[in-house]
This record gives C-alpha cells, structure tokens and sequence, in this order.
C-alpha cells in the first residue's frame, strides 16, 4: 500500500488523433516536458534500440520485437524545485503499459532506472506512476514511491506499450513540488521555442500565444486543425488569442528580411459539470465506506470514461486535487463532510469541486432476537419479533405489512422483519427473518433395557428426535435420550420441549425376562419369570397364549412358570404376558413400553 502523499496536478493530456501527437520512439529525440505534457495519439513503433540489444533494464524485458522497446515514447524533464515529486500514466484499462525512469542528461549513459514498472495490467487499472493513483485506489501494484528531488536534475522517461491494442496514454504530474513552486517546478529552459511548449486548456478559456519578438516587422499566424497550416486571415499581431483545438504556428520576419518559425500545439478539455448528491450514512458495524458508489450520481450522463472522481476530506484539498481519500474510506464517528472533485482525465485542471455531501456514522439497528419460533400443538399462536422495549428511534416494517416490533402469527411460515434508523435524511437498516413451524408434543414409544442386571442401560425411544431433553427421576435434563446405572424398579421419565411447548411425564419400569424358556427338564432355563418385579409393589405377572386365553398368574414369590396348563405342557409357540403393579398413587397400573413377548421351546 502506498504511503499518502501530497498531489498537484500540473497537467494531463489524453491522447488525441493524429495531428497532434508528439511522440519520440527514440531517447536521443525524447520530447521535452514543461509547464505542459505533451499530447500523445499513441506510440508507433520504436525506432533505434536505445539499450544496444540489451534483454534487460531495470523491470524491463524483452519483448515480442527482440528488444526491450516495442512501441515505445521518450520524454524528458528536468527539475525545477526540491521537493516531492511524482506521475501518473493514463491509459485504457484494457491496455497493458510499462515504464522506466532514468536520471540521467545523457541518452548515451543510461543507467539503471530510478523508478521502473513491467507489471502486467491484469487488475485493469487506468493508472501507472509514481506517488499515488490519482483515483483513490490504495492498493496498485502499478506505482512506485514518489521522488524525492532537487533542482536541475535531468530525468528520461520510457513509456512502453505491451498490448495488442494501443489507443494511446496520457503524462500528469504530480507531488509537493507544484504545491511550492506551481510555475516552475520543471524547467521549462530546456524547450527552445518561441511558442513555448505545448498548451492544454478547458473549454471557454481563451489562450494568449505571445511570439513578440524585438525588431520584428510582421507577424504572420496559422493554424492546422487537421488538414495543413492555413493562414489565419487578419492575424498580423505579436499575440493571437486561441479558443479551439488545433496546431498554431507564427512566421516573424526581422528587419534583415530572415524568418523565425514557431509551432505549438493547443487543447482543449471538456468542462465537467458535478451533479448534487445526496447525504449518506455509514452505519454502525461497517469498518469503511464505498465512496466510489457515489460515483454515478456525481457523473450524471457525462461519460465517465472521459473524468475522474475523487473525494477530499476539506474544500482546498478538492480544488488542489491533493491528499485523495481512498475509496474504501475509513468511516469515523459522528458526521463529516466530503468533498469532490470531478475532472477531466484529458487536463485534469478543467474540474467542477462545487459539490459535497454530508456522510453520517449511523447507528444501524441490531436485531438479536431468536430465528426460529415455534407453534405449540395446544396453542393457537405464537409471538414473534423483538421482545425487549423497542428503540422509539427505530421504525419496524415485517413483510405481512405490520408495523410493530412484534407480531403475533397463528400458521407456520417464514416471515421477516426490518428495522429502520432515519436520521437527517439517512438511513441504516437491519433485517431479522424467523421460521415458524409446528412443534409435535413428545410422546414415548418404548423404552429399551439391556439385559437386566443391578445398573441398566436405558434407551428411551420417542415420536420425535428434534428440539426435546430427556430427564430421569428429577436429575439433570440432557439431549441424549439414553441413562446409564439405572436400578431396576419403577423410575420417572420427563421429556421436555426445548421450543416452550411443554413437557411429557410418565413412569416407566425396568425389569428383564428371558426372550425364551426350554421346559425339557434339564434344569437348564426350565422356568420363566420377570427379573427384577421385587423391586415393585405387589406387582402380578398374567401369562396368555397367543388367542388371548389366561394361563398363568405370578407373583413376585413364585419361582416361575414351567410351560403348563392345568399340569399339561404345552407346545412350543409364542406367549404373552401383562405385568402390573401399585403405583405412587396407590393405583394398579399395567407396566407399558415392556415387550411383552417371549417364545417356549421344546
């Protein structure tokens, strides 16, 4: 990330077509750069290697023409002040462009250069530089750190294309240095022209060319604006006053009848007009804010391919252009105002900083209450939303088209809530959605016991597995419905629904009995009875076979039935029991959730 700097645009100059494009493919005609960049219409070609077949200068490499240059352009400037200093190179951002800066005043000793970039432009950018992305972008791994310079330092500038396509780049400087020296930061001595250097202006300004000349006996101007020089009928005065586009040139004659010759090149920029905004808020839980989003309503129907936003944190610093937020702007508390610049990417000295907004840190609304609700078999309704007092500052809005904090609702559904903070014309809002379903009440379907000893595993099986906790004899409630150590005897099994719909008491039994019994006599698994009915009230076990018919009745004393009926054995086959006991209450009750099935064979 780069580190904030201070930022003068002194000029940008897209290219534009043919006629007025300066481009130097070789460093021994490098343009020179002053007050004014250069108009470029993109670069055509090289010309000579100016590396001497080298593969490598800095972060340049070799490309696809075998040389370091493939469309290459060369500038120089020479420095006018001490201070910060830095530029920006726009182009396309389907385009792919390099460059190499080297401080020298000699194309012949080269060097290694100060500041170098051959990234590809995959993050499709419309800037590379020194110093900073003049849009707000913090994060471009297409700039490097600005210079620090003094006066009279000369410098070589290669702009590089490595595209395909090549529509052309634009130069703009940059840095403290056009903040404390605006008019000479550069030196504009090494540009031997009568004219002056090249010349960018916004639209309605009116230039002044100024080609006064001691001595002189006539002044003659013309202008090319695409077709050739043309005279400029009634122009014979030692400055001409220009209001369009176009190449000027002026023929002075001395008294010896010899002639100066002087061209320059004039643009004109469109005027951008900045279009009013609305307040916004940064809410609360939100680090930074998107300025850029503001983009559009800034730009209105003007192309936004053709200007620059950018936002200030104060009025100077939009009209200097310097000290840019970053788009991904770092909200504070409380409210502030921002500022911004809309300008021309051709002359970025043609801007609108008219406008600004209001930008609120907002307390956004904060709904934590639960998602998920739940309608109860034996109730009719349900209610959802917030339950704590709500905010008086907030307004709430649910998709039924209630207005309340909460809502009451009698069928299961999805159904969604949103609160609103509006303050001074701003908003932050939260939504909140909750599913309501039906919960089933529990109902135990079996109890399982492992073969029965002195603790026992018991399983609880139930209707339902979802949103119940399992409770035995008062102890603590727990999700698994399986208890271990469980004495034999009569327990209490509490199951409770986690969602408030109540809980589901019944008592069970734990007792065992052998799933079979071999009344042969052997004194081996010759009897059947129940394990563990001692532990039970005057409990009675009833014997019947598999048509309903009583065969047998057992105590607790009894030793165990040995598969006869009225002193006859019967035959192998399946028999059932009932086994009941006294209750807590004092009641005869018939043990449930026991399998009350075991087989005789003989």
């Amino acid at each position: 990330m780069k580190y904030k700097g201070i930022r003068f645009f002194l000029v940008l100059l897209l290219g534009v077509s043919g006629v007025y494009a300066q481009v130097a493919p070789d460093c021994g005609t490098a343009i020179p750069i002053c007050n004014n960049t250069p108009v470029n219409g993109g670069t055509m070609g090289y010309g000579v290697d100016d590396f001497d077949g080298a593969l490598m200068s800095g972060c340049l490499e070799e490309t696809t023409t075998g040389a370091i240059e493939s469309n290459s352009a060369w500038y120089r400037f020479r420095t006018g002040a001490s201070g910060q200093l830095g530029f920006n190179i726009g182009f396309d951002t389907s385009e792919d462009w390099d460059f190499a800066l080297y401080k020298t005043s000699d194309c012949n000793t080269l060097g290694e250069p100060v500041r170098c970039n051959f990234f590809d432009n995959q993050d499709q950018n419309a800037f590379i530089g020194v110093g900073e992305d003049p849009t707000g972008t913090t994060v471009n791994v297409q700039y490097e750190d600005w210079l620090q310079v003094e006066p009279g330092e000369d410098y070589y500038l290669l702009i590089n294309n490595f595209s395909n396509s090549n529509s052309g780049f634009s130069i703009q400087f940059s840095g403290s240095i056009f903040i404390s020296n605006p008019y000479d930061a550069l030196d504009c001595s090494i540009i031997s022209n009568l004219l002056g250097p090249p010349i960018s202006a916004c639209e309605n300004d009116i230039i002044t060319l100024d080609a006064t000349t001691t001595d002189a006996t006539a002044y003659n101007w013309f202008m090319d604006g695409g077709s050739g020089f043309q005279p400029i009928i009634g122009e014979n005065n030692p400055t001409l006053a220009v209001t369009t586009n176009g190449a000027y040139r002026v023929n002075v004659t001395l008294p010896d009848g010899s002639t100066v010759i002087s061209d320059v090149e004039v643009v004109y920029s469109a005027m951008p007009l900045a279009n009013p905004l609305t307040d916004d808020a940064s809410c609360s839980g939100a680090t930074t804010y998107d300025l850029s989003q503001k983009d559009t309503e800034v730009l209105g129907t003007q192309n936004p391919a053709e200007f620059i936003v950018s936002y200030h944190a104060t009025y100077t610093d939009a009209t200097n252009g310097t000290n840019v937020l970053p788009k991904a702007f770092v909200t504070g508390n409380g409210s502030q105002t921002i500022f911004v610049r809309l300008s021309s990417i051709s002359n970025p000295m043609c801007f609108d900083a008219s406008q600004q907004f209001q930008l609120t840190h907002l307390e956004s609304p904060i709904m934590d209450f639960d998602t998920e609700a739940y309608l109860c078999a034996e109730n009719a309704s349900v209610v959802i939303g917030e339950t704590l007092p709500p905010n008086p500052n907030y307004t709430y809005l649910w998709d039924s088209g209630e207005t309340t904090a909460n809502i009451e609702v009698f069928q299961a559904g999805t159904y969604t809530v949103t609160a609103t903070n509006s303050q001074g014309g701003v908003t932050c809002n939260d939504s909140r959605t909750i599913n309501v379903t039906t919960s089933v009440t529990p109902v135990i379907t079996d109890v399982l016991i492992e073969d029965l000893q002195v603790k026992n595993t018991v399983t609880v099986l139930t209707n339902i597995t979802d949103h119940i906790e399992f409770q035995l004899d008062g102890g603590d409630f727990q999700s698994s419905n399986v208890f271990s150590d469980v004495l034999p005897g009569i327990h209490t099994i509490t199951i409770n629904d986690v969602n408030g719909c109540g809980t589901v008491t019944e008592q069970i039994v734990v007792v065992g009995f052998p799933k079979f019994f071999t009344p042969n006599g052997d004194n081996h698994n010759d009897l059947w009875h129940i394990d563990g009915i001692s532990e039970l009230e005057a409990p009675i076990v009833h014997i019947y076979d598999r048509f309903g018919k009583f065969l047998k009745q057992l105590n607790a004393s009894d030793i165990g039935w040995d598969g006869r009926f009225n002193g006859n054995p019967l035959p192998s086959s399946d028999y059932w029991f009932k086994l009941s006991y006294i209750d807590t209450t004092g009641q005869r009750s018939t043990a449930k959730y026991i399998n009350n099935h075991f087989s005789l064979k003989r």
